[in-house]
């Protein structure tokens, strides 16, 4: 009984380690018939060593020369609009009247006790010479004379701050209050911009400063005139470097007669300054752009044919479709140009016999 019972495992394991060995050898056989992937077809591009007219770019952005909200300075309801909106004033033109009727009247009173201490202060000089009253009285009559004349200025001062002037000359904005209005203290009323001339702001790296100086001339260009070029000065180069940026704040001014720029455009800024720089350049399709640093793809080779690897890269100025290297490449470095979306590192690469589509027309 137990032999056969033996026999009967032993025939069970027979046919099961046939079939599992069938089926492994199967395996084996499917596996040997399965060819890895092609290499991935990129175009490559050389890191060449170029030799570019030393001009700086950056882009600014163009503010006033003089630009306030005209508010003002004490309470009081709208009596008379002296302007309209996008009116050209002068310097200290009137634009806004408050009511100064109570003020008016006040002012009437105090004037009127002014005279009184006057008088009184006359009697008191003639009777002090005989001795009719004392020093101490006489005093205090001068003392009330002073008190008086200086509510009479105060009084003043305040009707004369109802009457609102343009604080310089300029072109002013869109009206925000309407006639018969209550103004609270420093409501903005209408802003008002110095237009001619017209600063431009702008800032570039650190490694420029020396490239940098006052009267430099700057040549502007912005969207809304293509076609036309508009050309100013450097006059002011901030005394430090920002630290989060490392970069230099930099202000320009520009002749604006026609009142074509206004304060908020965005400008490209190009600086001349007559040298040629040495540069390591690349094609901008090369260059993978990412928030946390830009990068390419280094082709390398081996004992195995070509392999590609990620390389971080410190990018400069971009000038017809090129990009300056500043580091993280050396002259005669092969990339990437395109076909970079397939690629990961170590991946075997061919490469294809075209340049990427960006250079042939560049070519062309």
């Amino acid at each position: 009984m137990i032999k056969r019972i033996f026999i009967v495992l032993l025939l069970t394991f027979v046919i099961l380690g046939g079939i599992f060995g069938f089926k492994f050898y199967q395996i084996q056989q499917a596996i040997s018939q399965i060819k890895p992937p092609p290499p991935a077809v990129v175009a490559a591009a050389t890191v060449k060593l170029e030799q570019w007219p030393s001009s700086l770019t950056a882009v600014g952005s163009f503010t006033p020369v003089a630009g306030v909200y005209v508010s003002n300075e004490v309470v009081g309801k709208i009596k008379v609009l002296h302007f309209h909106s996008g009116q050209t004033v002068k310097s200290g033109q009137l634009l806004v009247e408050l009511d100064t009727d109570t003020d008016q009247a006040e002012l009437a009173g105090l004037q009127a006790e002014l005279q009184l201490a006057k008088a009184r202060l006359q009697r008191s000089e003639k009777m002090i010479q005989k001795k009719y009253v004392s020093q101490a009285d006489y005093d205090e009559h001068k003392a009330q004379l002073e008190q008086a004349a200086a509510a009479v200025h105060a009084k003043r001062t305040r009707i004369d701050k109802k009457m609102i002037r343009a604080p310089f000359a300029g072109e002013l904005g869109i009206r925000e209050v309407n006639l018969g209005q209550f103004l609270s203290e420093g409501t903005d009323i209408v802003s008002l911009q110095q237009l001619d001339p017209i600063h431009l702001d702008f800032s570039l790296p650190e490694r420029h400063i020396s490239q940098l100086a006052k009267n430099q001339v700057i040549i502007a260009t912005i969207q809304s005139y293509p076609d036309q070029i508009f050309t100013g000065k450097i006059i002011a180069l901030n005394p430090s470097v920002e630290q989060d940026t490392r970069s230099l704040k930099v202000r320009a001014i520009l002749n604006n007669a026609d009142k074509r720029l206004r304060p908020g455009m965005f400008a490209q800024v190009k600086i001349e300054s007559g040298n040629a720089l040495s540069v390591l350049t690349l094609p901008d399709t090369a260059i993978s752009y990412n928030p946390y640093g830009n990068s390419v793809f280094l082709i390398e080779k081996n004992d195995n044919g070509l392999t590609v690897q990620s390389r971080q890269v410190v990018t400069g100025q971009s000038r017809e479709g090129r990009v300056e290297i500043v580091s993280g490449l050396q002259v005669g470095d092969r990339v990437v140009s395109a076909g970079q979306v397939k690629l990961r590192n170590g991946i075997p690469v061919t490469l294809d016999a075209q340049p990427a589509p960006g250079e042939r027309e560049a070519g062309q």
